[in-house]
């Protein structure tokens, strides 16, 4: 957990609208030969003939880059036969660029498919067609080694879709309703207990205990709208350099939107600092936080609009004031499911990965720190916790930020007193 300092503002309980899911069929239409030239590639392809760039890769078997050669025959699905899309309704928070990534497509897919302007813009309640859905959603652009795929459970609330389930848990909705035996994705119940698979490669929290173990491999990343070399290596934790190098640019100012890099593997490093209010972290500690904010800028995370909703529900499933909870995610993260502090404080409730076992026990399932519906159940959690046996309110509050036996022990440390201070304020 962490102070947070700064203009505060006030926090609304009201509830977002939900997106709304369903399944129809794509025309079957013919195949088109095409012998690859210079200066090909499967985004460009993709725009001739007005297809997904994900059919064109499923349809050739292509890897993960999307590699082609001059001289390669390569077969274009005008579009795939029965090939499913799913209808979008957009909501509050909602980016085309988060869309395409959250259901394995590019931005210029949704562009075609929706006859989007050049800026992809979208509003709220507009139906989305999400072409060639049956392609897995892409991985996060940072991969650690992590352990096999695992799943957890999870009990549907009022107001749920398996779209705003899915990006809870950063799956995706194709996984969530195979995985249930779901044949509409529109059709779920309230108290409806889903098995959520997590994907493979859904980073595992990095510590300062498990950081030296932990590799990075490369990865890809699709440039959008305002990005330049510097800002993409910047959140990688990579350097301009390393990525001209790797993806043979002579002229780094030269990248173009939806272009495909690749992001060479390595341990990231410049994206959190080493101290805070005054304290130097270890080096083992700061290099665990740089790795898990690498993680959280590549992977799909909600919106700060949905994070506070996210907020709500969860307190008020878990018996937790939910003014209490969001005057604590505002206080840490602004809602920030990508913030991480020097402390490797982790996400909109910054939770230590100490303080995420302790959780976990609490819960009774492991939480992963990563993710954003674990985040807000370890805080929760252990704001129930700490309120247990009818706790002060002050007493609790600064034991999320202290900690609760160091507050017992020496009482609240100055900070923490403007910490309390502030979090009431908000509620």
């Amino acid at each position: 957990m962490d102070a947070r300092t700064g203009a505060m503002r006030t926090l609304t309980t009201s509830l977002t609208t939900t997106a709304a899911l369903a399944l129809v069929s794509m025309p079957a239409q013919a195949e088109t030969d095409h012998v690859v030239g210079p200066g090909d590639t499967v985004m460009r392809l993709a725009a001739k003939y007005g297809v997904p760039t994900s059919s064109i890769i499923a349809t050739n078997d292509l890897d993960a880059r999307a590699t082609i050669y001059i001289g390669e025959h390569l077969t274009i699905p005008t579009s795939s036969p029965r090939q499913p899309s799913v209808t979008h309704v957009v909501v509050p928070g909602d980016t085309a660029w988060d869309l395409a990534a959250a259901y394995g497509v590019t931005v210029s897919d949704l562009r075609r498919a929706n006859s989007l302007n050049a800026a992809a813009t979208i509003r709220i309640g507009q139906a989305l067609v999400i072409p060639g859905v049956t392609a897995s959603p892409g991985t996060p652009s940072v991969s650690l080694s992590s352990p096999s795929s695992a799943s957890t459970s999870y009990a549907v609330r009022s107001g749920d879709t398996l779209w705003s389930i899915a990006r809870r848990y950063d799956t995706s909705v194709a996984s969530l309703a195979q995985t249930n035996g779901v044949s509409n994705p529109s059709l779920i119940r309230v108290g409806q207990v889903l098995t959520v698979p997590l994907r493979a490669g859904t980073p595992i929290v990095a510590t300062d205990k498990n950081v030296g173990s932990l590799s990075t491999t490369s990865s890809t990343y699709a440039v959008r709208a305002g990005d330049t070399l510097s800002s993409i290596a910047a959140r990688h934790g990579t350097t301009v350099s390393a990525l001209a190098q790797t993806n043979g640019l002579s002229n780094p100012s030269l990248i173009r939107v939806g272009q495909a890099l690749t992001v060479p593997g390595g341990t990231p490093a410049g994206l959190v600092g080493d101290t805070f209010l005054g304290r130097t972290y270890s080096t083992a500690v700061v290099a665990a936080a740089n790795v898990n904010k690498a993680n959280l800028n590549a992977m799909t995370v909600p919106s700060r609009t949905q994070m506070q909703q996210l907020v709500i529900d969860t307190a008020r499933a878990m018996g937790v004031d939910p003014a209490l909870a969001q005057a604590v995610a505002y206080q840490e993260s602004g809602f920030n499911q990508r913030a991480v502090s020097p402390a490797n404080a982790v996400g909109c409730m910054q939770v230590i990965p100490s303080s995420g076992e302790w959780a976990s026990g609490l819960v009774g399932r492991n939480l992963n720190l990563l993710v954003a519906q674990d985040n807000v159940t370890a805080g929760v959690a252990i704001l129930k916790q700490l309120q247990r046996n009818g706790t002060d309110l002050d007493i609790a509050i600064a034991g999320y930020y202290q900690g609760e036996r160091s507050v017992r022990e020496r009482g609240m440390n100055s900070d923490t007193v403007r910490y309390v201070a502030s979090v009431k304020s908000l509620m």
